[in-house]
């Protein structure tokens, strides 16, 4: 069985020790090193190459948005996914992150059960990005003409095939493989091959940069916020 390895990254250690127990307390996960600030966070993702980094996105000096910028830009760490830890408060500093390359965010008031399931999630190469308050995050911020924020121009979607395309705008809307499989009566694995084959195509380091080019180049239309 393979064992997701995680580092924590928070300056609360009481929150750090809590997570450790808990994900520690699972067959198919366990805790490789704890950082307190960005700085330590990215030294120990360089040294470890844990397969998630659950990152506080607001510590003290180099914050959590800084050492998701440098873990998703170095090459060395391309297997390296980084889930965010977050509140609703700092939704614009999520969608930079998002920019960056993280893999998608929780709240921090969340859940044992959520938490952990997270993690597979992201673990298996899906992005955790629910159709509302991420989707809503996205939509009011990704889409915004920001300076060097574009991952890829409009022109490029006509490198896919239109199944590609397809399969993309179902997941911006926050579908899982299974549910789009569902959509389309095709397989599972079928999605995810298709998935793939748009993040090469595309440049994209995961399926949560997929999802957001879906949006930046109107792919996909933002609807309504829930702001």
């Amino acid at each position: 069985m393979s064992v997701v390895r995680v580092l924590l990254a928070d300056d609360q250690a009481l929150l750090r020790a809590t997570f450790r127990i808990l994900i520690d307390s699972c067959d198919d996960m366990t805790v490789v090193g704890e950082a307190s600030d960005g700085a330590e966070a990215v030294e120990l993702t360089r040294a470890h190459h844990p397969d998630i980094v659950l990152m506080d996105i607001r510590m003290p000096g180099a914050d959590g948005l800084a050492a998701t910028s440098a873990i998703c830009a170095d090459p060395d760490l391309s297997a390296t996914r980084v889930l965010i830890l977050t509140t609703f408060e700092t939704e614009d500093y999520v969608a930079q992150a998002l920019r960056a390359g993280a893999s998608g965010f929780l709240g921090k008031d969340v859940t044992a059960d959520t938490l952990l399931s997270g993690l597979r999630t992201v673990a298996s190469g899906e992005a955790l990005l629910s159709p509302g308050a991420t989707r809503t995050l996205i939509t009011r911020f990704l889409t915004s003409p920001v300076p060097g924020s574009q991952l890829a121009p409009p022109e490029r979607l006509a490198e896919l095939t239109t199944r590609e395309r397809e399969v993309m705008a179902l997941a911006a809307e926050g579908k899982s493989n299974t549910e789009i499989a569902e959509d389309l009566t095709v397989s599972p694995l079928t999605v995810r091959t298709h998935i793939h084959r748009a993040m090469t195509k595309l440049g994209a380091r995961d399926r949560a940069q997929l999802v957001v080019i879906a949006y930046q180049t109107g792919l996909v239309q933002a609807g309504p916020t829930a702001f």
